[in-house]
């Protein structure tokens, strides 16, 4: 944890720091092609943020979805992080914590692996922790000592209130408005372009 008085920001990574849908969607679409199984690709990438394991319970039998999870992060590397770009304002929401003089840090459900590939894909550097979602992101935000994390699914508000941190929410991802103000978000932006200016504002309160 920082010492008190630090600043520390986590930020989500699918939908929040990049748009992960065609990266996502085209390995999926790979996992069909091998496994013949049908996955309407479309609908998994509108409800991304959960673990990978719960949306492939939706297209395999139980006994068959650690083996396709697997066989999904293997294809991973090749086939998604290419193709998915930082989401507008990410770089500038992680460079407005620093020049802030705080510590930007990156919680997630995904592979921390393919994370960290998709961080130095699009640029951006920022400590991180992966396979934790929605409550359990508290962990990581506390041993941080985030005292605010930005998220754009109601898992990642229910993780920072969890921790005691200001909750943050970008409507980018597939929660909208009206779903994340009811989980308790206490302030929703329509995406991360708005979030410097909400910083300065919050650090001058």
């Amino acid at each position: 944890m920082e010492p008190s008085g630090t600043l520390t920001v986590g930020f989500d990574l699918d939908m929040t720091l990049i748009d992960s849908r065609p990266g996502i969607k085209a390995v999926y679409e790979r996992l069909a092609v091998e496994s013949g199984a049908y996955i309407d690709t479309e609908l998994v990438v509108s409800r991304l943020g959960p673990p990978l394991e719960d949306e492939l319970a939706n297209w395999f039998p139980p006994e068959q979805v650690e083996p396709m999870a697997d066989r999904y992060r293997a294809l991973y590397e090749e086939h998604a992080i290419a193709p998915t770009p930082a989401m507008p304002g990410a770089a500038a929401a992680v460079a407005a914590v620093r020049a802030a003089g705080g510590r930007p840090v990156v919680v997630t459900a995904k592979y921390a692996p393919n994370a960290r590939r998709h961080l130095e894909y699009v640029g951006i550097e920022a400590e991180l922790r992966g396979w934790l979602w929605a409550e359990a992101k508290a962990e990581a935000l506390v041993e941080f000592g985030a005292s605010v994390y930005v998220g754009d699914h109601v898992g990642d508000v229910r993780g920072a209130r969890k921790a005691g941190a200001v909750s943050v929410a970008v409507a980018t991802g597939p929660c909208d408005v009206h779903e994340l103000r009811a989980a308790g978000a206490d302030v929703v932006l329509a995406d991360l372009t708005e979030f410097p200016a909400w910083l300065t504002a919050h650090l001058a309160a």
